[in-house]
């Protein structure tokens, strides 16, 4: 299949494809007498596997790392459950910084139906928070 055609299966864009072939994710596929790019089965499932990692939150270099380890005929999983810990880790971090903001936020929205008038600040909300994190 074409670039067009693989590209409308997999629901990216061909400028995304053509990126993965750049950075050596995707190998450089046969081309037909005119230039044409062609596309086999290989390249959907590798395609997939790039975008579900993608999806899991690891990096592109973190997903040829492990395309390199499985082409050099080494098991990858032990690489990848590092990655998958790590990632737990990063948003487990994450989702403490957003309850932390959340709380934030909350006691600011509370704050703004008790304010007054105008006092000649910008806004008061704003600048407390500022002031407080400064």
């Amino acid at each position: 299949m074409r670039i067009g055609e693989l590209a409308e299966r997999l629901g990216v864009n061909p400028k995304t494809i053509r990126y993965y072939e750049s950075i050596g994710l995707v190998p450089e596929p046969e081309r037909t007498a005119s230039g044409y790019r062609v596309y086999d089965e290989g390249d959907v499932e590798r395609l997939v596997f790039i975008k579900a990692a993608q999806r899991l939150g690891l990096a592109l270099d973190e997903v040829r790392e492990i395309l390199a380890l499985r082409e050099r005929g080494e098991a990858p999983c032990g690489y990848v459950q590092a990655l998958i810990s790590q990632e737990v880790a990063d948003l487990d971090r994450r989702l403490d910084e957003l309850h932390g903001l959340r709380e934030e936020l909350v006691a600011l929205e509370r704050r703004a139906q008790d304010r007054g008038g105008p006092d000649g600040r910008i806004c008061g909300l704003i600048e407390h928070v500022r002031q407080k994190s400064v």
